[in-house]
């Protein structure tokens, strides 16, 4: 059973161990914080770009457009008549909301101080980060099997990871976050993704089996080869009136 599991915890226990590990460095002001500290300094430059790209973490830019995806997939799914049509966008938004229950107290425990752009303490992990993980992340989960073809999905995973990888970027040179708070979010809304996955696949309800052909009555005569005349049998000519 272990070794079935294991190819999907995988995407779960190995995101997990690396936000462990951040944060054992950050707390432990580890030798990790120096190269932070240099990336940062190479990456921060203030400019409107990098605020744009920023503000898609903005919780009021990124709850509206997930409310907008779930309300779109209810629909979409109550219209089909499938079971429990309601579930996948209820556990979206569970899951939106463990996003703050998870990163304030973290921000509290580490207390990590801001960047000389933007001093202050409560930096780790990003918020910013981890609400565009999440946000976006569980709106294209949802939306991928609505799309009828591969391109169309592969567009979809590439804007997500696009958009992300912006939000990201815009953080550090911004200045608003070094750049490992910005992977340690990336890390904890890989872990959170993936179990949402999980429980869209455990809570999806069984495919019925394929159906049986219909066999024949006991003692019922064997069906005539395709082209023999009925009640003749096959290579026999037909006898005159």
């Amino acid at each position: 059973m272990s070794r079935l599991l294991l190819p999907f915890l995988m995407p779960l226990w190995l995101p997990a161990v690396f936000f462990g590990l951040i944060t054992w460095q950050v707390v432990a002001d580890g030798p990790l914080l120096d190269a932070d500290a240099r990336v940062s300094r190479a990456l921060v430059h203030p400019d409107r770009g990098s605020e744009l790209l920023a503000d898609l973490g903005n919780i009021e830019v990124a709850l509206p457009v997930l409310l907008a995806v779930l309300g779109y997939v209810a629909l979409r799914r109550r219209a089909a008549g499938a079971a429990r049509w309601w579930l996948p966008p209820a556990l979206a938004a569970l899951l939106m909301a463990a996003v703050p229950l998870l990163v304030v107290p973290a921000k509290e425990l580490t207390d990590r101080p801001g960047t000389p752009v933007h001093p202050g303490s409560g930096f780790f992990p990003s918020g910013h980060t981890a609400t565009a993980a999440v946000a976006y992340g569980t709106a294209a989960v949802l939306l991928l099997p609505l799309l009828r073809t591969a391109h169309a999905r592969r567009a979809l995973v590439g804007a997500c990871a696009v958009v992300n990888a912006g939000v990201g970027f815009g953080l550090v040179r911004r200045g608003y976050h070094w750049p490992l708070d910005v992977v340690a979010s990336w890390c904890l809304g890989a872990v959170l993704l993936t179990l949402f996955v999980l429980l869209l696949r455990r809570s999806a309800p069984p495919s019925a089996p394929p159906e049986a052909p219909p066999e024949a009555p006991s003692g019922a005569p064997p069906e005539a080869p395709s082209g023999a005349p009925s009640g003749t049998p096959s290579g026999a000519a037909p006898q005159p009136k």
